[in-house]
């Protein structure tokens, strides 16, 4: 009964909602995106081309592991138990990591399941894995290294007994003879023989008194010490041992007989000894300043391993206004055989270059991840063609190597890595048209893809549906626009991304407060907290690849920008027109039909139409505060004079205002006090249009929602192309209006507010929308402050159905989700995260995702082995396959691994055959760059045997220049003493 006194009033005949059922609603999780956690580890693997991500357990979420391939694969990996992630590595077809309980996970990338995990019997305090081995070598809390089922005590313990606290702080492989294993202490370095089973080198870095090193307060240097040691790491081919240590110092060793070559920090050279070196001051007097720790450093190298470069995470002045990381450029590497000591302390001293590789200045670079061309091997930094650093705010930063410059996530990296790529502040939807959303296709210019690995499940297609396509604003001013789906196939994954920093001219103050997207056009507007209301739209760049200067053009009280378009982007979203209001905006809409409207904080109001561009109406809240026929702007309340008052809802409509037998497009505002005014956008002689207030309404709290509704049909009433054209033929729309403040909602026929009402019981609402279910009918559907999600009908808003979902989201961040047409919730679980629910759902979770991660035709390439001369010198030089039968014994059967690389030298010989067959000069070049471990190692033993029989041959050759050589020097010798002999019995006989 009560529907119907309420449609009555409002002059809806009929129950919008007689088809719902409390039985349809219940909420499924469909999709998330973003990272649940703060990032706590990185890894890369160049074979697979996949990135994965681990987080640290917080108040937002439990540590977990995401994968990340090409497109929009993605997977994640739950830990075995609630905690943070440590580490992680690739490992072929595996996925090893390490978490804050000291558990390691073994997960497998073909499966995506846990094959399995180990507890360690301490604290794991390190962990080395290798693609060609199926082994992990884990250093261990109490100073044992434990390869099961072999152990490793403590090498430091052993040499100095002394010494205290020598737990394993870092363990590296030699890159090119995997028996020597490089263990860092916490005192000093060791170099561990797997050939010997022994030590073989022991570096420790000792000051004495009067050295600098790393130190900024000059009082240390006065005391003879041993800086703790943070980390040690090779050479890319071995030669040398690099040690970082806890005074931001570190030192370059000989690895052949332990000499120490150099020891330096970024700022300064040979700080270990007495009187050298430099300290950092500050510009006060008497000051210094305080050093950042090494946070990581990482020996890199061309594509020729012998022209390496250093990248330092950490060791800055914590005063140094210019963040970021520190890149040493040494140059190819002098011959170690024909070089002096002194030539290779000056190719670590006096650098080709140094330069940094800037980051956002307002956080230190903790990790970093380098990004290789195509080698996993060289510890992950062979030819890195990007970087990605991890801040302490949280967020990454992706630069290109070694030059530094941004590299933007834009379909380079996974979506759910640029809600930390900055932080997002701002999301917005739109219901945008399918045919339209697969036409918006950036072109832009881009360096070679990151990501290139795995491959998307399929899913069911929506080819009748409007895509949810979010805006996302991020801190640093940039909007990346994608499609979140339904839970369905998305045909175009693409990014658009639009940046408001050169749209207004400048870097700073570009914190976007408001963003809306017409439905139909893809038109953009976005609006700034300084009060900036900039416009894009689908074009193509007429100055692509050109840098053209800003010639300021004001016309109809707007700027044009379409100069400040990016010159990397030939065709997409480009900047069209800007408005400077006064304030932060507050309140935005795009229309279907041309028009743009915003709201700002001191009041302001301003109606764009875009076919001019031109500002069409431009006035202030105050200027409508008189009284007019259709009811008062003001509310009863006193009160409410003095209160500042600005917009915060716009919207569009088509429909007939009451007691007016026509309808025209129509434009409400709705205030922060509750007021709604309702405006009329008439058609002008001269083409253009003009704005008119037609009447207020006052309601009783702070509007957050207006939908326009169709009385008979229950659809949007919307501005629509199709009802804007059919205005013209006479179309009558007869609507209502359903607006919703904080603490009700009300539906009645504008401009007046006669009609239905519901004031919410003891809760306030965040946000709400209108949602249909299929053809069941329409309902209101809102999140309540109580953590609820609740349904009414219309126009009756007669309770249907409420359930939980503040364990699912953010409560404190209600207000910021959006509710699409279809009953879809986005909203915030944390900082960096968002997840998509939907209303008419089952119940279920539907986030898990089957998406592929391992290419199984995507070969590790052979391990880097000794070099020839070493090869033919008898250098003793251990496989992966004789670490494989050390650690795993002889009765071990092989791996898959191994398995598969023999049915890959399989593939390979019978390739050659082929070839050979095919012609003696076609064997002689395939099959060496795809090659297997096994097929390499044949051809290594064939190439050895080669050059030792060219040796023997070169041998025998020597020998007999030697032997002839030596009958002549015989001879002469014999001359010579036949001389002397004569010479001494002639002198004695008086000749």
């Amino acid at each position: 009964m009560a529907h119907l006194l309420r449609g009555k009033q409002v002059g809806i005949q009929r129950d919008l909602s007689a088809g719902l059922d409390p039985q349809l609603f219940a909420i499924d999780e469909v999709a998330r995106y973003g990272i649940n956690s703060q990032i706590s580890a990185l890894a890369y693997d160049p074979v697979q081309s996949l990135l994965a991500v681990g987080t640290n357990d917080t108040q937002y979420g439990s540590g977990q592991i995401y994968v990340f391939g090409q497109n929009r694969v993605s997977l994640v990996l739950p830990l075995p138990r609630k905690a943070s992630v440590k580490d992680i590595q690739f490992v072929a077809d595996k996925l090893v990591s390490v978490d804050s309980k000291n558990e390691i996970s073994i997960f497998s990338l073909e499966t995506t399941h846990i094959l399995a995990s180990y507890t360690a019997p301490g604290g794991v305090t390190a962990l080395i894995t290798d693609p060609t081995l199926d082994f992990a070598l884990i250093g261990l809390q109490n100073d044992r290294l434990c390869p099961a089922p072999l152990r490793i005590p403590n090498l430091w313990k052993q040499q100095y007994p002394r010494a205290r606290l020598t737990r394993i702080v870092t363990l590296a492989f030699h890159p090119r003879d995997i028996g020597n294993l490089l263990i860092g202490y916490t005192e000093g370095a060791v170099i561990y023989s797997f050939k010997t089973g022994k030590p073989s080198k022991f570096f420790q870095y000792e000051l004495q008194p009067g050295a600098p090193g790393g130190d900024s307060d000059p009082a240390s240097s006065v005391l003879r010490r041993c800086p703790r040691l943070t980390q040690a790491i090779w050479h890319p081919t071995g030669t040398f041992v690099m040690t970082g240590h806890e005074d931001s110092s570190f030192v370059v060793w000989d690895s052949k007989d332990g000499r120490r070559i150099l020891a330096r920090t970024i700022q300064a050279t040979n700080v270990d000894e007495p009187g050298s070196g430099t300290k950092t001051t500050t510009s006060t007097s008497g000051t210094f300043a305080m050093k950042c720790p090494l946070f990581r450093i990482a020996w890199c190298s061309k594509e020729n391993p012998d022209d390496t470069g250093i990248l330092i995470a950490g060791g800055t002045p914590t005063t140094s206004t210019e963040k970021g990381l520190t890149f040493l450029d040494l140059g190819q590497t002098p011959v170690y055989a024909t070089s002096s000591w002194q030539i290779l302390s000056q190719h670590f001293e006096k650098l080709k270059r140094q330069h940094t590789l800037p980051t956002p200045p307002s956080a230190e670079v903790v990790n970093f991840c380098l990004i290789p061309r195509k080698s996993p091997h060289y510890a992950g930094a062979h030819d890195p063609i990007a970087v990605i650093a991890l801040l302490t705010s949280g967020e990454m930063v992706t630069l290109s190597f070694p030059s530094g410059h941004p590299i933007s996530p834009t379909n380079q990296l996974h979506p759910s890595l640029s809600y930390v790529h900055p932080f997002i502040n701002r999301i917005d939807l739109a219901f945008v048209e399918r045919t339209r959303w697969l036409g918006m296709m950036e072109n832009r210019s881009k360096g070679p893809s990151i990501l290139k690995g795995g491959a998307e499940a399929r899913h069911p297609l929506m080819r009748f549906a409007n895509r949810n396509i979010l805006s996302a604003a991020h801190a640093d001013g940039t909007i990346r626009v994608w499609d979140v789906g339904h839970g369905d196939e998305i045909e175009n994954s693409k990014m658009l991304q639009i940046d408001m920093a050169r749209a207004v001219g400048r870097s700073h103050e570009v914190d976007v407060s408001r963003t809306s997207m017409a439905n139909a056009t893809g038109e953009l507007a976005v609006g700034l907290r300084t009060g900036e209301v900039a416009i894009f739209r689908w074009n193509h760049n007429k100055t692509f690849g050109k840098e053209v200067s800003h010639v300021e053009a004001q016309a109809f009280g707007l700027e044009s920008i379409k100069d400040r378009a990016e010159p990397g982007l030939k065709e997409g979203l480009l900047p069209l027109t800007m408005f400077l209001g006064r304030g932060e905006v507050t309140a935005l809409k795009m229309s279907d039909v041309g028009f743009s409207a915003a709201g700002f904080q001191q009041g302001g109001l301003v109606v764009i139409d875009l076919r001019g561009p031109a500002v069409i109406y431009e006035a202030g809240l105050d200027d409508l505060a008189g009284p007019s026929k259709r009811g008062s702007f003001r509310r009863s309340n006193s009160q409410a004079h003095n209160k500042a008052e600005w917009p915060t809802s716009i919207e569009f409509g088509v429909m007939s205002l009451e007691g007016e037998e026509y309808s025209g497009i129509l434009l409400f505002i709705g205030t922060n006090l509750g007021r709604l005014a309702t405006f009329k956008l008439l058609p002008e002689s001269h083409g253009g249009y003009s704005v008119r207030f037609v009447g207020s309404a006052a309601l009783d709290d702070k509007i957050i929602k207006i939908a326009p509704l169709d009385a008979e049909t229950g659809d949007a009433a919307e501005a629509s192309q199709t009802a804007v054209g059919g205005l013209r033929d006479g179309l009558r729309v007869n609507g209502a209006l359903l607006v919703v403040t904080v603490s009700g909602v009300k539906v009645f026929r504008p401009p007046a507010a006669k009609g239905a009402s519901k004031t919410w019981d003891d809760v306030f609402c965040d946000t709400a929308a209108v949602v249909r279910y299929q053809a069941a009918g329409y309902a209101l559907l809102g999140l309540f402050g109580d953590g609820s999600a609740r349904i009414f009908s219309i126009p009756a808003v007669k309770h249907i159905a409420t359930t939980k979902v503040g364990h699912v989201l953010d409560v404190r961040r209600f207000a910021e989700a959006v509710i699409t047409p279809t009953g879809d919730i986005i909203g915030w679980t944390g900082p960096s995260e968002v997840v998509m629910l939907n209303v008419w759902g089952t119940g279920s979770d539907l986030t898990r995702s089957l998406d592929k991660l391992l290419n199984l035709e995507a070969l590790i390439p052979p391990r880097p082995t000794i070099s020839n001369v070493q090869w033919m010198t008898g250098t003793l030089h251990v496989t992966p396959a004789d670490m494989d039968a050390l650690i795993g014994g002889p009765n071990r059967p092989p791996s898959k691994l191994m398995l598969e690389q023999r049915r890959a030298q399989e593939e390979q010989l019978r390739a050659e055959k082929r070839s050979a067959a095919a012609g003696p000069s076609a064997s002689n070049t395939s099959g060496k760059e795809d090659e297997g471990y096994w097929a390499y190692m044949q051809r290594q033993v064939q190439e050895r045997t080669q050059s030792l029989n060219i040796m023997g041959d070169s041998m025998d050759k020597v020998e007999e220049s030697s032997s002839s050589w030596a009958d002549d020097v015989n001879k002469y010798v014999s001359k010579q003493k036949k001389k002397a002999v004569m010479g001494f019995v002639g002198s004695k006989l008086g000749f």
